[in-house]
């Protein structure tokens, strides 16, 4: 008896994944279809969304760094922006083109932007919510097809006090939901994961772009101007002062 239990689960053990998909049932196979579509786009969403294609460190750090020296103007900023196109370019740009106007006006144009921008990193996102719903779903109803197949073939069949035929037609109708849970669990965790990453990544550009609110924006060069006034009347006071000095 004991050489057949452990024939029996040897036999059990070393099942292949078709046979697996096979003993599961039809729905097995929308299950599979959902387990490769998130493979699939976990790995382009993990490459699109690293943050050295959404925001370019060396490109931000220039560009920010020339605007607020001045060494840029509004065409040679949009210059950059245009060779570079990432989405933090794009909302580079959209700030520009507002240039010298009035800080309302700036920041608008950065939300719209943004939130174009924003759009585009979560694309494809709404599938890894949408896998987490329906692969479990797609389980639980291969899992009721099973058990309605099992009960009707042991109706059938002459089935009473042979409890090894009702065990054996459970244990593959869940095999189902099992399939189910497995692929809904990890499609749930990528979908936290990227709209963490994505509102992380939306943040650190909305932080950047303010501050290039702060240098091309009608207030800004205003203040801009008066410093630049203010100093100009300190260097024309101190010759004067000196020649006082002299005098005296």
């Amino acid at each position: 008896v004991s050489g057949d239990v452990t024939g029996g689960t040897r036999s059990g053990s070393n099942k292949s994944m078709l046979q697996v998909l096979r003993d599961g049932g039809p729905l097995m196979y929308p299950i599979a279809g959902c387990s490769f579509l998130l493979v699939v786009f976990v790995f382009e969403r993990a490459i699109s969304l690293r943050r050295g294609r959404v925001i370019p460190g060396p490109f931000s750090r220039k560009f920010l760094e020339q605007l607020q020296e001045g060494l840029l103007d509004r065409d040679s900023a949009l210059d950059l922006c245009d060779e570079n196109r990432s989405p933090v370019s794009d909302v580079f740009a959209a700030a520009v083109k507002k240039w010298g106007k009035p800080a309302v006006e700036v920041e608008q144009a950065i939300l719209d932007s943004g939130e174009r921008v924003t759009n585009g990193l979560r694309r494809y996102i709404r599938l890894f919510n949408a896998i987490s719903t329906v692969s479990p779903l797609l389980g639980l109803l291969g899992t009721v097809f099973g058990m309605i197949s099992c009960f009707n073939t042991i109706s059938s069949a002459d089935a009473m006090g042979r409890p090894e035929l009702l065990a054996g037609g459970i244990g593959e109708a869940l095999l189902t939901t099992a399939a189910g849970l497995a692929v809904a669990i990890p499609a749930l965790i990528a979908y936290w994961f990227f709209v963490s990453r994505v509102d992380g990544l939306v943040m650190d550009i909305d932080a950047l772009s303010q501050q290039i609110v702060e240098v091309i924006s009608a207030e800004a060069k205003a203040d801009a101007s008066r410093a630049r006034a203010a100093k100009r009347e300190k260097a024309a006071d101190k010759p004067s002062e000196k020649q006082t000095e002299r005098a005296a």
